[in-house]
């Protein structure tokens, strides 16, 4: 059975003599009236008081704050925050040339530069509603009449000219707040997308540093890999001069030969990995790859480079520090605008409306006074019956409000949890390096007595290569743990927003 087609039911037009009153009365009204719907309060989360994983010598915390019963002092503005460029915090010159880069030539900011742009524009276009639509213009017709239709008088001439000039203006006053909540829910959605950009603002410069570090990294290996090279073709050297004087045998040389061949092929794969993360540096700064290239400089000679040591304020702060946070915490408002929207429908909808101008069937007479017309009108509506769709509409709207506070909060949860992750990471990768410093030190030691040993005919030479590989391992192991390190403080910053700051967020 077919349901039948309901329509809003006019609740009456009528015409006015005073376009003043009129517009009194309807400012006066719409001044006066309150949006639907329930006003934004941000939701409330409980942060901890401190960070857990403080430890590293690398992290800066926040002093006590004897007043509060040694609880931490919050940090003003100004206070030990990472701020701006905060990549220059590792002092060094080619990693500040490559991430100024991305400001500028970055494609993936430049799509979300486009798309806080457009959420921008969204914002007006909504706000436009809040004022009356005029248009204007003239038109000029040549009429004939029917001869046998009811209008026809052989009085008067069957053809006519209709010359027309018309103004027209039409206003739907926000009484109800419908457009209100709709351009504060648009003006929401563009901070968020603002916030979005940083985002992946903070993200890109995160990731070129990190792989910059990653490709440091690997030219400490490869140049440690390169002078194991050298030196295990010297003990290839040593083992066949040995076997030509009858003092070693051909397993000497075989395992020498398998050594330096396994660590050619080390050396190769090393290769391999740090052209990718050359290609992803150039990536990131929109450079051509095809002429773009990185000289080596291993990570342990980089004059300079040390590791810095990042404040990280309270932990408070964070609900203002990240892009991510701002976002999910703009989209509840803007969720909760979309419920008064929702709400408004149940309200009558009251529009204004005005024509005026000239008319008449000579040009002569056309923009006199008796040729002028004019017509002002009012007209109220009011939906009586939509099987249950208003209030489907609001209740949806209001679960999604709810679900974006539940997204925010669980957002809120996972920041702490990254920068929980970076400095437990930044504080266990310092123990470990100092534990594997002293594991180098002693293999190397181990190293030179195989040496000695072998040399005055003590040892067989598996000795020697036993040490050798033992050496190299730790010796690669320390160079990860460094190159960590620097990664892990880079993550250290990025998880607390890179010096980015909530009231960064356009108004």
């Amino acid at each position: 059975m077919r349901q039948p087609i309901l329509h809003p039911i006019s609740l009456g037009a009528f015409r006015v003599r005073s376009g003043g009153t009129a517009a009194l009365i309807a400012f006066g009204l719409l001044t006066g009236c309150k949006p639907v719907g329930p006003n934004y309060n941000r939701p409330g989360f409980d942060a901890p008081s401190t960070y857990k994983e403080v430890g590293a010598t690398t992290v800066l915390v926040p002093p006590p704050n004897p007043a509060a019963g040694g609880g931490w002092r919050p940090a003003s503005p100004s206070d030990g925050m990472i701020r701006g460029k905060w990549w220059e915090i590792y002092q060094d010159p080619q990693l500040n040339q490559l991430e100024e880069r991305i400001a500028t030539n970055n494609q993936g900011l430049r799509q979300a530069l486009e798309t806080y742009l457009a959420a921008r524009d969204q914002v007006t276009a909504a706000r436009s509603a809040l004022f009356p639509t005029l248009s204007a213009g003239p038109s000029v017709n040549r009429d004939r009449i029917s001869k046998n239709g009811p209008d026809y008088s052989s009085t008067k001439p069957v053809g006519y000219n209709d010359l027309v000039i018309d103004a027209q203006a039409s206003w739907e006053p926000d009484f109800w707040g419908r457009i209100r909540r709709a351009v504060e829910a648009a003006h929401e959605n563009a901070q968020a997308s603002a916030a979005d950009m940083a985002n992946v603002d903070l993200s890109l410069h995160a990731e070129m540093a990190v792989d910059y570090f990653q490709l440091r990294g690997l030219d400490s290996e490869s140049r440690l890999l390169t002078a194991t090279v050298a030196d295990l073709e010297r003990q290839l050297d040593l083992a066949q001069h040995r076997l030509e004087g009858g003092v070693a045998t051909e397993v000497d040389v075989a395992e020498a030969r398998t050594q330096l061949e396994t660590v050619r092929a080390q050396l190769i794969d090393v290769g391999v990995a740090r052209a990718q993360y050359e290609h992803a540096v150039g990536t990131i700064a929109n450079l051509s790859l095809s002429d773009f290239s990185i000289a080596p400089s291993p990570l342990v000679d980089r004059q300079g480079l040390t590791l810095p040591k990042v404040p990280v304020g309270v932990p408070s702060q964070l609900l203002e520090r990240r892009p991510d946070v701002a976002a999910a915490e703009r989209r509840a408002a803007a969720a909760n605008a979309q419920i008064g929207i929702a709400v408004s429908a149940f309200y009558p909808t009251i529009s204004l409306g005005a024509e005026g101008g000239f008319e008449s069937v000579h040009v002569g007479t056309w923009i006199q006074g008796p040729s002028a017309l004019w017509t002002l009108g009012a007209q109220a509506a009011q939906l009586i019956f939509d099987a249950g769709q208003r209030h489907a509409l609001t209740d949806q709207a209001r679960h999604t409000y709810e679900a974006q506070v539940a997204g925010y909060r669980n957002t809120v949860f996972l920041a702490f949890n990254d920068v929980e992750d970076q400095l437990s990471g930044l504080r266990i990768l310092e123990q470990e390096s100092g534990m594997e410093q002293k594991a180098v030190d002693s293999a190397q030691h181990s190293f030179d007595l195989s040496g000695q040993r072998y040399k005055g005919g003590v040892t067989s030479y598996l000795e020697v290569l036993t040490a050798e590989a033992t050496l190299l391992q730790n010796q690669r192991t320390a160079i990860d743990l460094e190159t960590r390190q620097f990664v892990a403080s880079v993550g250290l910053v990025r998880s607390l927003g890179g010096g980015w700051d909530a009231s960064q967020l356009p108004k």
